[in-house]
């Protein structure tokens, strides 16, 4: 039997399992595992300057591809406590990344060693599992382990923690016999579908709302199949933006308080009977539950059988993988199809495009500064459909949300429950790094650019090229506007005179010299008629110098963005409804029931 470290066990599971490139950042209760991964090979290493860069890279590249495992490594104390907004963001979203930690050895670990933490215990509540290691023989159990819990069931991370000596002790080991455990997931059964399906049959005006676990389950041409047998009108959440193309005749438009659209809300308060899939009913989507739910019949698909119930409770629910229950939902739908039992809903789905026609928010603003809608309304032309849209949390991500047009699952890459500030810049560059190929497009407002803009130089170091869309009001525009409610506007400015750069006025920070002082590329804008040719410009320059390009754009200080504080029926719109050249602009109230 072959002898080697634990550690250089670990890596040889990695590759098994499917790894391909981990980020991180070394340090010395984790050099033994550096060392086996430089003596093994076959892994890229992507050097990360800060450890919760590292975490929000590996969940980017676990979202941009079916089937990946993003890996961050850290070393022991700060290292993996930095790590556990990567780790809560991933939870939040059903997303498989794999941290891994160094640690004290096993003999000081309740000793206050230097950098010795229960990360295990820290990790827990935002975790599959955390575990510490404390036998060197455990270690290949513990890492094939991590790998089935991570793709069974729900998806989501895991934290293995790794003592120095643990790491260094020799065991027997044999990569090359070594079997990944074969997942599980739940599976819905015939009787459950035809249910269902007969429940959905049975109502005028149904809607399907398909979530991420759609998209995780690389469901989304059954979706559409499904959708289109059935003539179901489909709402795409913001987790599950792309699972339907935005042009496609069935796509109804997202539902919320905040990344919702004026049509899509109108639809579904229109609807009588719900589909969810894959969703998690998450309360800026739903809003008020007693508008939502009242008048309509629900069935729940979720692959995790706690989810059912757990916000309200479903007609009926089905615990199944997203992709399991849509092929059997096919598979009826195709019989009474057959048959000739599937109603005509052709008068529905074309309510629900009339309704997308007239319910468009206005984008063509000539103001300078500029407004941000102009800003979308320029990237939908200058990126085409194959372009990975990824974003954080804010004002940019909200109105991204309301006007930009995604095509494609994974195409709109979004950190939707945590929201942490800061994760744009890492996730793009996991997203890059996942998909070479494919134009990705980071979004950004000030102030999450400035969370983690070191990690910029990650991308300058490694060549991972990409273009940063930076919309500058010198605000956090999100809580301004939520501050409004209060009467106040508190602390939420980010204004100041730079000494070096006057030309910036009240702006303050030159993002274009701080992104060239990190290897990088940068345009600023400040009219709104040479939008358009920066973005072009910006994706030339990533191409040729292999680097993220950042374009920043100086907006208006402050824009109120349409969205509501309570239900879906009481949006705040701020700016008219967009018409044909030549006709009066409607005046835009909430809409109410």
């Amino acid at each position: 039997m072959p002898r080697m470290t634990a550690a250089r066990a670990a890596v040889e599971i990695l590759k098994r399992e499917g790894v391909a490139h981990a980020f991180g950042v070394p340090g010395a209760a984790i050099n033994p595992f550096y060392a086996a991964l430089k003596g093994a090979g076959g892994i890229a290493h992507i050097l990360a300057r800060h450890v919760e860069g590292a975490s929000h890279m590996a969940e980017g590249y676990t979202r941009a591809a079916p089937g990946n495992i993003g890996v961050c490594i850290g070393t022991s104390g700060p290292a993996g406590t930095d790590m556990i907004t990567g780790l809560y963001s991933a939870i939040g979203d059903s997303i498989p990344i794999l941290c891994i930690t160094g640690q004290a050895p096993t003999a000081v670990l309740h000793k206050e060693d230097f950098q010795a933490v229960d990360i295990a215990a820290i990790a827990g509540p935002v975790t599959k599992a955390a575990t510490t290691v404390r036998a060197a023989a455990q270690v290949p159990g513990v890492f094939q382990q991590a790998f089935h819990l991570m793709r069974s069931g729900r998806p989501g991370p895991v934290l293995i923690d790794l003592p120095i000596d643990v790491q260094l002790t020799e065991i027997e080991f044999d990569p090359e016999t070594y079997q990944p455990l074969l997942p599980y997931r739940p599976v819905a059964t015939r009787a459950q579908a035809e249910k269902a399906v007969a429940l959905l049959n049975a109502a005028r005006r149904p809607l399907i709302v398909a979530g991420g676990g759609v998209i995780n389950a690389d469901a989304a041409e059954l979706l559409a199949e499904f959708a289109e047998l059935t003539g179901t009108p489909v709402v795409p959440t913001l987790m599950g933006w792309g699972a339907l193309a935005d042009d496609h005749e069935l796509n109804a438009g997202m539902v919320g308080l905040q990344t919702s659209h004026r049509y899509g809300n109108a639809t579904f308060l229109e609807s009588d009977f719900v589909l969810g899939i894959g969703n998690r009913w998450a309360n800026r989507h739903t809003g008020e539950l007693g508008l939502y739910t009242r008048g309509r019949t629900f069935v729940h698909v979720d692959i995790e059988p706690t989810q059912i119930g757990r916000i309200f409770a479903p007609d009926y629910g089905i615990a199944s993988d997203a992709k399991a229950a849509l092929a059997l939902f096919v598979e009826v739908a195709r019989e009474l199809d057959a048959a000739g039992e599937l109603p005509d809903r052709s008068a529905w789905a074309a309510a629900a495009q009339e309704r997308k026609a007239a319910l468009q928010r206005r984008t063509h603003f000539d103001d300078v500064p500029i407004k941000p809608q102009r800003v979308y309304e320029e990237m939908n032309k200058a990126f085409g459909p194959d372009t990975r849209y990824v974003t954080a949390i804010g004002l940019s991500q909200i109105a991204g949300a309301q006007l930009l047009h995604v095509y494609r699952p994974r195409h709109w890459i979004n950190c939707g429950q945590a929201g942490p500030l800061g994760w744009t810049v890492p996730a793009a560059l996991g997203v890059a790094t996942a998909d070479p190929t494919a134009p990705v497009v980071g979004l950004s407002g000030d102030y999450d650019f400035q969370f983690l803009l070191e990690e910029l130089a990650v991308g300058a170091q490694h060549k991972i090229p990409y273009v940063h869309v930076l919309v500058n009001n010198a605000y956090l525009g999100l809580i301004r506007q939520a501050q409004r409610g209060l009467g106040i506007d508190f602390q939420v400015s980010l204004e100041f005179a730079n000494i070096n750069a006057p030309e910036l006025g009240v702006y303050g920070v030159d993002h274009v010299r701080v992104a060239e002082g990190l290897g990088c590329k940068a345009i600023r804008v400040t009219a709104p008629e040479r939008l358009r040719a920066a973005f072009e410009e910006a994706g030339r320059l990533a191409a040729e110098f292999r680097v993220p390009v950042i374009v920043e754009v100086i907006l208006e200080r402050v824009t109120n963005i349409a969205m509501s504080a309570g239900d879906i029926g009481g949006v705040n719109e701020f700016e008219e409804i967009a018409t044909e050249p030549g006709h009066a602009p409607t005046a835009i109230k909430p809409l109410k029931v």
